[in-house]
């Protein structure tokens, strides 16, 4: 999601309801492009995060802290200087800029009433944070930007500063109708981009809701719009513009299956009701959005060694079974091999010394072969060859049936530990398949290092007709829900021929309704190798039909009694139980 200019519009109405004639107790810089101000205003003090890190800028209300260095950086004590115990008399956006404004009055050192500004533009990799006097003068930057830099703007001290103009966009607060028409007609792409293009503000997902609300398919070419569509696709920007202008926002998240995918201050109705969560703040949808996005982020850098263990054996696993198959399919001719010696000791006293080849009647199949000879060898000679080579395909077919099982079942159980750190949530979650790794040889552990404490539990939800479900997080979970937690009328579902999670129902001894069964059966899809899919076949059964092979890898099970349903993997009607 594109931190867009109406983000910014709603972040302003929230700075100016909650911090106007506030004072500026503490001022911090805990990272190089970051400011943590901290806020006295009636009833208590607020804290203001402002990050102009190029990969993820940001300004929210928070009540979190953060540690600052021992030494404050050159930029901290400069504002320090200036402005702590500044009052903040305003705080607003040009247009729909990306830009927020924060106007402070302090007193100077002559005792003056003076005021200056904090310039805070979200950006992306061109973010900052910019102080400047009451004429525009830069002060200072947390970034300074030289005209090697940037042949656009320099931001420096004592330049002048002023927002770049560096795309051809209108300004949709001003924008008519007629404006609207004309400058998205002379568009030659998708209606939906259309609109990001020509007005400041937008970003490609609220110009996909307003396509939505104006009930026009976004991806359809800006030409195809009849008059009356386009004016129900401005009737709906209108609408939109006039909410912004009034500050009527609906801060809101998009989940999907749990996971933070999308958020916006105004209600994203393109999404399902049951994906959309409405929040009191566009700071708490700021932080619970990055939040969970860092978590998941996180999770993925921690786990990127054992991925790359995992994916290395992997690899050479497959390499390994594909040239075992064809070793195997190579082993399919000695059977033939095996009748050519016998047609030879049968029928070798008819071969004349020097042929090539002896044609004779294949008493298995009343079809006459012809035999390949070696003419330098007799008969009886070459029958013994053809007998050679039979009894060593035969060898190397009965060592490789066993083999091609064995890589195939490591391959299986590679592919089911893959898809555990695909679910892996927290990093207690990690440690326990990094165990099982070092279990089977495929980590080290160093030197005298204990094991460490397992404290990852089974996923567990509650069915809507209040059954308890339990979802393990990978093969070791897998094994203890199934054999430990579960009892022999209780249910085990798994997605069928694909690495995933077992998931065990209890049922108390009462007979589960349908619902249950195919709410259990959209979490083994959603835990699986096949999440997000539609249509994901998923085998049932009692789990007393389950079975653990002598010798078989964590987590692997057999039966030979189920029924099968085909569902999709979608769970955001589930709610996890907290425990």
């Amino acid at each position: 999601m594109a931190f867009d200019g109406i983000t910014i519009a709603n972040i302003v109405k929230d700075l100016n309801d909650s911090l106007i004639g506030g004072r500026i107790y503490k001022i911090a810089q805990p990272e190089n492009d970051e400011l943590l101000l901290t806020i006295k205003v009636s009833g208590g003090q607020k804290r203001l995060f402002i990050s102009a890190g190029a990969s993820l800028p940001l300004i929210y209300l928070t009540d979190s802290n953060k540690q600052s260095p021992m030494t404050a950086p050159g930029f901290c004590m400069l504002l320090r200087k200036h402005i702590q115990n500044g009052r903040i008399i305003s705080v607003t956006q040009p247009g729909l800029e990306r830009i927020v404004q924060i106007e402070i009055e302090h007193l100077n050192e002559l005792g003056d009433l003076c005021t200056k500004k904090l310039i805070v533009e979200i950006m992306g990799k061109h973010s900052n944070i910019i102080f400047v006097n009451d004429e525009n003068i830069i002060i200072d930057s947390i970034k300074h930007i030289s005209g090697m830099v940037s042949s656009v703007r320099e931001v420096l001290p004592g330049r002048h500063y002023f927002i770049p103009e560096t795309m051809d966009k209108a300004d949709p607060l001003t924008a008519s109708e007629e404006d609207f028409t004309r400058q998205i007609s002379k568009k030659s792409m998708p209606v939906y981009k259309a609109i990001y293009s020509t007005y400041t503000g937008f970003s490609p997902t609220i110009s996909h809701e307003l396509c939505c609300l104006a009930k026009i398919d976004g991806d359809y070419p800006v030409a195809s719009l009849s008059p009356e569509r386009m004016h129900t696709l401005y009737a709906e920007f209108s609408a939109l513009i006039c909410a912004v202008k009034n500050g009527d926002f609906f801060p809101n998240i998009i989940y999907d299956n749990k996971t933070p995918v999308e958020f916006a201050s105004v209600p994203l109705t393109m999404y399902g009701e049951s994906q959309r969560v409405l929040c009191d703040s566009i700071s708490h949808v700021l932080e619970e959005y990055y939040a969970r996005k860092n978590a998941v982020t996180r999770i993925r850098q921690k786990s990127v060694d054992l991925r790359k263990i995992v994916q290395t054996a992997l690899e050479r696993n497959i390499k390994k079974y594909d040239l075992q198959l064809r070793q195997m399919k190579d082993t399919e001719k000695r059977e033939k091999y095996k009748v050519y010696g016998e047609l030879l000791n049968t029928y070798g006293y008819e071969v004349k010394p020097g042929a090539e080849s002896m044609v004779a009647l294949n008493y298995y199949t009343n079809e006459e072969i012809t035999i390949p000879l070696d003419p330098t060898l007799t008969a009886t000679e070459n029958a013994k060859k053809y007998f050679e080579k039979y009894n060593k395909l035969k060898r190397t077919f009965e060592a490789l049936s066993e083999l091609t099982l064995e890589v195939k079942a490591e391959i299986e159980h590679l592919e089911s530990i893959s898809t555990a750190l695909d679910i892996a949530l927290l990093e207690e979650d990690l440690v326990q398949i990094k165990e099982e790794l070092i279990e089977n040889g495929y980590v080290r552990r160093k030197g005298s290092a204990k094991k460490e404490k397992i404290t990852s539990k089974p996923f567990h939800y509650m069915s809507s007709d209040g059954f308890h479900i339990y979802v393990g997080k990978n093969n070791y979970q897998n094994e203890e829900i199934t054999f430990k937690l579960a009892s022999g009328n209780d249910w085990w579902f798994h997605a069928k021929g694909i690495p995933g999670s077992h998931v065990i129902v209890k049922t108390g001894g009462a007979k589960l309704p349908d619902r249950t069964f195919e709410e259990a059966s959209r979490l083994a899809a959603h835990y699986s190798k096949a999440k997000g899919q539609d249509k994901v076949e998923i085998d049932y059964t009692e789990k007393k039909n389950i079975k653990k092979p002598n010798g078989g890898k964590p987590g692997f099970v057999i039966y030979y009694t189920n029924y099968s349903m085909v569902i999709d993997s979608d769970i955001s009607s589930l709610q996890p139980v907290n425990e």
